[in-house]
């Protein structure tokens, strides 16, 4: 617990790219969020969530490709992912160049949100601990507001990497989807 005579604050730090958002707030229990507008309605954005074909389209950040190995979308369901780095140079979490991924699925709400769990597949201990993922689709007069939000986001994925992962996907998510 920080005291007043503390000369540590928590920082806030907004990242921004031409239409997404990523807004970071560091401590112990770490939140980013990234959310952008899609010219498609929220039952589109559902449905490029909930289709194990679709994801590998779309979710993978730029200089990655994405394998569904498993995938159960319903609540209780679980799935893994794995994305291997398109450069052989880059460290990945899980192997030298690919981050795995296992996930639950916790609230299924049609067309509004998506919550899941997950976790690395790493011997990391930076990378280690479930991050809660919960993707949002609000309707707004131009489509539809995407909102995604990360909680306790392992120390091992810097913030300036995770706003650039961030903002690949919902670029992606909106080229796959307009």
């Amino acid at each position: 617990m920080k005291t007043p005579d503390d000369d540590t604050t928590d920082e806030s730090r907004e990242y921004s790219s031409p239409a997404c958002f990523l807004h970071e707030f560091e401590s112990s229990d770490r939140v980013d969020s990234a959310s952008r507008i899609i010219h498609a309605s929220p039952s589109t954005l559902y449905r490029a969530h909930m289709e194990a074909t679709a994801l590998p389209s779309w979710l993978q950040p730029e200089g990655m490709k994405g394998r569904v190995e498993r995938f159960e979308p319903r609540v209780g369901g679980s799935y893994r992912m794995v994305l291997t780095y398109d450069e052989p140079s880059t460290s990945g979490k899980t192997t030298d160049d690919s981050d795995a991924v296992e996930g639950r699925f916790v609230e299924l709400i049609p067309d509004r949100r998506i919550a899941q769990i997950v976790t690395f597949d790493s011997e990391d201990a930076a990378f280690a601990g479930d991050m809660k993922i919960t993707w949002t689709f609000m309707p707004v007069p131009e489509g539809t507001r995407v909102e995604v939000r990360c909680e306790n986001v392992p120390p091992g994925i810097r913030p300036e990497d995770h706003a650039a992962g961030l903002a690949s996907s919902l670029a992606n998510l909106a080229k796959f989807c307009e």
